[in-house]
């Protein structure tokens, strides 16, 4: 069963209680970092900065590794690159840049779909060696560096037999994932992986050239803490440490269906979405069409492969799809399906969509036009159910708009081969590119808002796209932790008004 695609296979210390134990072979996590000017920070004034961590430039050996993303569509070349070794680190880097006057970016997992997490002749900020899990199993709580992927927190959640949502990917940032709003396999069950983020430790700027460490929960900055739930990435600050409620998970039941070719295709899809975002909350179920395949990814939390086929009956009834299953624990089931990232193409290209009513039959022959015409054996139309879990929102409520979706969409493209020396003109890139492009333009009568997660480079209107209403609040909260709008891309939140300090 490790025949997936990219989109498919895809591939500090909590409160004390009974049962708090921390993950062998990952560091527990730091105490929380108190500002060692704090009284100067708040003045505005503090002692010029110092980069700490481990420190990469562009004379250092490893710098082209260093900088690479893992879309390689995008290829820039930072000033310096700090890999924080602790918090303090990123305060230092913080308040360096600020002194500075240097740009900057935030990075952990090297997934962001636009390159916004790199910056030419800037200072990339990289807290991918931030790795600490602390999980206390009595108050089912675990607080993790923010430098965990999706793969290591999934498996070491699960040799607890906890869970919380993430996405389907292992090698992306979990702290990415979460802010943005985070789905995958357990959302209908679970919500979505903001739906769980109860506390975060963050590094925002304070006065004019500082830099300080808050701690967020329902009870302090409770404003900042939902709009981290699905607008915090590199929007408000530098997250260091996450802290979730997780839920117990003993095992799951795994079924993957192929159809080969795609002459199933609208019986197939309409089945799919009429069934999936209204079956079984515990059913998470993704369907992934290519130009010479159908992929049906189906996960069922605390069941066997037998419920699991029989709520995909409807879909599975279609055609003569070949079916594999697996029961297991969720970390093995979720590491079974990872694809290493020297085997993913080098370049890629998404567009983000939801729906909130079933596709008729027209979107549907859309669809199947341009995957007949796809690019790549890689391109493929990805979906995903919503319904379950999603509709509710956690207590003090998210950021994130789209709960009311059917299901979440994206055409994606993918070619090229990996290296050393990305941004050379792939002959394959205009071909890619003008297919996703006029592939999104036709679904937009069927479609509305975006995924900040996969952002719509030159959309209009985008700030309601991905917000909706919530955009004037996450100004205001802007405005209040970062007023000089120091975190600042393409398409990063402003703040509603210029104030003198916070």
């Amino acid at each position: 069963m490790h025949d997936f695609s990219r989109r498919g296979l895809f591939k500090a210390t909590a409160a004390a209680g009974a049962g708090a134990v921390v993950v062998p072979g990952i560091t527990a996590v730091e105490a929380p970092v108190a500002s060692a000017a704090s009284a100067e920070a708040k003045s505005g004034k503090c002692p010029p900065a110092q980069l700490t961590g481990r420190i990469v430039r562009p004379e250092s050996p490893d710098y082209t590794a260093a900088r690479l993303g893992w879309d390689q569509l995008f290829s820039h070349y930072p000033l310096v690159i700090v890999f924080a070794q602790n918090t303090q680190d990123v305060v230092n880097a913080l308040t360096w840049a600020r002194q500075h006057d240097v740009a900057l970016r935030v990075r952990s997992g090297r997934h962001s779909l636009e390159g916004w997490s790199n910056v030419d002749n800037g200072l990339v900020i990289d807290i991918s060696e931030l790795k600490s899990v602390h999980i206390d199993t009595g108050l089912r709580i675990a607080r993790v560096g923010a430098g965990l992927n999706q793969l290591e927190a999934v498996t070491a959640l699960a040799r607890k037999n906890l869970a919380v949502t993430t996405g389907t990917e292992g090698s992306v940032g979990l702290a990415g994932a979460t802010l943005g709003g985070g789905f995958g396999f357990l959302t209908r069950w679970l919500g979505m992986a903001c739906d769980s983020l109860v506390g975060a430790e963050i590094v925002v700027p304070s006065g004019d050239e500082c830099a300080e460490v808050i701690e967020v929960d329902q009870r302090n900055h409770s404003d900042l803490l939902w709009a981290l739930r699905g607008a915090g990435n590199g929007n408000f600050g530098i997250i260091t440490s996450l802290t979730y409620k997780v839920t117990p998970l003993n095992s799951v039941a795994y079924v993957q269906a192929m159809w080969n070719g795609i002459a199933d295709l609208p019986g197939i899809f309409d089945a799919w979405q009429r069934t999936a975002p209204v079956a079984d909350n515990r059913l998470g179920t993704q369907l992934e069409i290519h130009r010479n395949q159908i992929l049906l990814f189906a996960v069922l939390a605390e069941g066997t492969p037998a419920q699991a086929r029989q709520m995909l009956a409807p879909v599975l009834s279609i055609g003569s799809p070949n079916v594999t299953e697996q029961t297991g624990n969720w970390g093995d089931i979720y590491a079974a399906f990872q694809v290493p990232i020297q085997s993913e193409p080098a370049n890629w290209k998404f567009f983000s969509q939801f729906t909130r009513k079933p596709f008729p039959s027209a979107a549907i022959e859309v669809i199947t036009s341009y995957m007949s015409d796809a690019p790549t054996d890689d391109s493929n139309f990805f979906t995903q159910a919503f319904g379950g879990a999603v509709r509710r929102s956690p207590r003090g409520g998210t950021a994130f708009p789209h709960r009311d979706a059917l299901f979440y969409s994206e055409p994606g493209a993918g070619w090229g081969t990996r290296g050393t020396q990305p941004g050379v003109c792939d002959p394959l890139t205009p071909q890619a590119q003008a297919w996703i492009a006029e592939f999104s333009q036709a679904l937009r009568p069927y479609v509305d808002g975006a995924y900040v997660n996969v952002p719509n480079i030159g959309m209009q209107d985008w700030e309601t796209a991905y917000w909706g209403s919530n955009f004037d609040r996450l100004r205001e909260i802007k405005a209040q932790y970062d007023p000089y709008n120091v975190f600042q891309y393409e398409q990063s939140i402003p703040p509603a008004t210029r104030r003198n300090g916070r």
